[in-house]
């Protein structure tokens, strides 16, 4: 199995909201963008699916290692030996990939955030710097378009945040900050037990309306000369928000179920985005 192959697979298996995007670009930057995601995947794989935190941050620390000799030449890992022939032509640098092992790295050592200003630490390497890198093998040529890929990486991870949130409680972690939950009187155990109350839903819809206020902050931020060589991004907004609202739609039911759009309606929001500019 070639390299790309090896993303190629990786990507496609993991179902993403992304790799509906990704079916509309030029084939270099379809390929870049699926080696890419296929190696974010690889490093997010490490934190939810090795069960020993040891084990783990030996993982990561060798992803670090792996990421530093790719630079120099030397890849040896398929998702890496796939993405660093397109790193120069798309402006990629080793700090992208380095902050988001940083952000997974969070993820081991600790399992709560006190206030939304530490939860967006958080979300800026795992979503922000993911964000912007797609934006340059999109086609970015405005350096106004990386402020809006930051800002719709965080919108991303809050509705991803907002999808989780029972995922999450199984594996001990609650990205909802503290202090709101302190806000809405929602107390740690209930979502680790996953229980529903009227206060969970309100700590939710709280929730839900900061995401949306980001989509649209996003959307304000994209330069209308970059516009079109985003429309990836956009497909992603339309897929990614579509989800919030059918989350909203059934009342913040998330703590028992994980709630989630099929092929089919993801490919026609694409489309949609695609053909119409309709978001």
């Amino acid at each position: 199995m070639t390299p790309e192959d090896y993303v190629q697979q990786k990507a496609a298996a993991s179902g993403s909201s992304f790799y509906y995007a990704f079916l509309f670009l030029p084939k270099p930057r379809r390929a870049a963008i699926t080696a890419f995601y296929a190696f974010c995947r690889e490093v997010d794989d490490v934190v939810d699916e090795v069960t020993d935190p040891g084990v783990a941050r030996a993982k990561l620390a060798w992803w670090q290692g792996e990421v530093a000799k790719a630079f120099a030449g030397q890849a040896s890992h398929p998702a890496l030996q796939a993405l660093m022939p397109h790193c120069p032509d798309y402006g990629i640098e080793q700090r992208h990939l380095q902050a988001v092992i940083e952000g997974c790295q969070m993820d081991l050592e600790q399992t709560r955030y006190l206030d939304y200003p530490a939860l967006q630490r958080y979300c800026h390497l795992v979503a922000g710097e993911v964000g912007e890198v797609s934006a340059l093998i999109f086609g970015q040529t405005e350096a106004a378009t990386t402020a809006y890929a930051h800002k719709l990486g965080l919108a991303f991870q809050l509705t991803n945040i907002i999808r989780d949130v029972g995922e999450d409680a199984l594996r001990g972690r609650i990205y909802l900050p503290i202090s709101e939950l302190q806000q809405f009187d929602v107390k740690a155990h209930e979502v680790l037990k996953r229980s529903y109350s009227d206060r969970f839903t309100a700590l939710m819809a709280f929730q839900a309306r900061r995401a949306h206020a980001l989509y649209d902050e996003a959307l304000a931020l994209l330069p209308a000369a970059d516009r079109r060589a985003q429309k990836p991004g956009l497909m992603m907004a339309s897929i990614y928000r579509t989800l919030l609202r059918e989350i909203e739609r059934d009342n913040f039911q998330v703590l028992h179920q994980r709630i989630a759009l099929t092929p089919l309606r993801k490919l026609w929001l694409a489309w949609k985005v695609q053909a119409l500019g309709q978001l």
